[in-house]
């Protein structure tokens, strides 16, 4: 099996010198459970507890000194793979890291990034530091493969997505893969949390959304297409969020008259899951969805690139009533990166004067399949 080596790496052996407990979140399959394997490769003295193990809760729920320091044996760095099966894991984890006895830095993983947070957030206040976990980026995919096999198989990964395991396989059996993942597997945290019976109304609105990505979304008119309220798919929403399925843009909006002031854009954090929820795994010369697939492709990867680069960016999308937009903003120190996406590339593209002339406007870039090195930076 294929395993390439992850940027997390370097940001994960960082702050275990800092003294922090690691909370890595991300959805099933990403790789979070191979990246506690590197780590123990590399690293001396480095254990991984299964918390599904019985054995394993047990002990670690009593915090008790000694059953602990049993458990972790001469370890000096310990992963808790699936820690969001102990209950109350915010204080045992708090109770590790203060105790002087056990004298031993924590990893901890969780797939349901709603439900470990809720348990880990009060107790470990200033103790810990979060790391997402995605599918492969573009950087990693340019490190572990090259630049050339990018630009070969660029045209995959708008079709089946990122995902590890789709690297581990061939063609012909990724389809059936990524279809199997986006089934009830992928979103059972959510199913567990708000404790639905079926996820026909979560695969419904994904579905829905599946075919909006680029386009604002209205809860209203997405509740009344799938006979939900507003509410209900505003707290799916948030939900999918939180479990990494899909990430949600707000739209910019500071003081002209005509800009769009509370609309949103959803993207699928994985474009191969994406195009299992619609069944469409065709080539790009017979989609109708190309723009769409590449701004999508575009921004997820931006998300990356600064989540792992731990850059702390506001991230939004523009447009005014009259049809003006810009596809990507970024905000940082006091000032506007601005992105257009357009996967061929095509005659010069101007971006709006309204907005030009009105924002504080740093850089701009046009990505296309001919530079989209670019959304490494």
């Amino acid at each position: 099996m294929l395993h390439f080596n992850r940027n997390y790496i370097k940001t994960i052996n960082y702050w275990l010198q800092q003294n922090k407990v690691i909370i890595l979140y991300g959805a099933r399959q990403v790789g979070k459970s191979t990246i506690l394997s590197m780590l123990q490769k590399t690293t001396e003295k480095f254990k991984i507890l299964n918390c599904e193990n019985n054995a394993v809760a047990n002990a670690l729920s009593e915090n008790n000194t000694d059953r602990i320091k049993l458990l972790f044996g001469d370890a000096k760095v310990v992963a808790l793979d699936e820690a969001q099966k102990i209950e109350n894991i915010g204080a045992v984890l708090k109770f590790i890291h203060d105790s002087e006895a056990i004298n031993c830095k924590i990893i901890a993983t969780g797939s349901s990034s709603f439900n470990l947070s809720n348990k880990i957030t009060e107790p470990l206040t200033g103790r810990n530091v979060k790391i997402h976990v995605y599918p492969y980026s573009l950087e990693e995919l340019f490190t572990n493969k090259s630049g050339l096999w990018v630009l070969e198989n660029l045209e995959s990964l708008l079709v089946y997505g990122s995902y590890p395991e789709v690297f581990n396989i061939s063609l012909d059996r990724r389809a059936n893969f990524l279809q199997n993942l986006a089934g009830d597997y992928l979103y059972q945290d959510i199913l567990q949390q708000e404790r639905l019976k079926n996820s026909r109304d979560l695969k419904k609105l994904l579905r829905a959304l599946a075919l909006q990505i680029g386009s604002e979304v209205s809860y209203n008119e997405l509740g009344n297409l799938l006979g939900l309220s507003s509410k209900t798919v505003e707290r799916y929403i948030d939900l999918l969020q939180k479990n990494f399925i899909l990430i949600q843009l707000d739209s910019f909006s500071r003081n002209l008259r005509n800009e769009l002031k509370k609309s949103k854009k959803v993207y699928f954090v994985d474009l191969g899951i994406r195009n299992a929820l619609l069944s469409n795994f065709n080539p790009l010369d017979v989609r109708t969805d190309v723009g769409a697939l590449w701004e999508n492709f575009c921004v997820i990867e931006r998300y990356k690139a600064n989540s792992i680069k731990e850059r702390f960016r506001n991230m939004y999308f523009w447009r005014t009533y009259d049809q003006a937009e810009i596809d990507l903003i970024e905000e940082y120190d006091g000032a506007l990166d601005i992105y257009e996406f357009k996967y061929r590339k095509t005659k010069k593209i101007k971006f709006p004067a309204s907005f030009i002339n009105n924002y504080e406007v740093r850089n701009t870039s046009i990505i296309s399949n001919g530079n989209f090195e670019k959304l490494m930076e």
